[in-house]
């Protein structure tokens, strides 16, 4: 599994819907981490907005609540995107 702290420590994490899905529409994403209990048609957005920017999605087997713990912000956290 990913170290997101470390991930986020890096400067190339993108935290949360909005910022992750302008980020992947610009192409600027090498990575989409989805989280097991995101929105379907949230999933289906980035499914298609990552097809086409050639960004790999990562489907987590973890809730939003624990991302959120896991990189150590007091929310839930459906999508993180990881910069080029």
């Amino acid at each position: 599994m990913t170290d997101f702290n470390q991930l986020i420590n890096s400067g190339k994490a993108i935290i949360g819907t909005e910022r992750t899905l302008k980020e992947l529409k610009l192409g600027k994403l090498a990575k989409v981490y989805v989280t097991n209990n995101c929105p379907p048609d949230l999933k289906e957005n980035v499914q298609r907005q990552a097809m086409l920017a050639k960004t790999e999605i990562e489907q987590l087997e973890i809730p939003n609540q624990e991302l959120g713990t896991l990189c150590k912000k007091p929310f839930s956290i459906s999508l993180l995107g990881q910069l080029r």
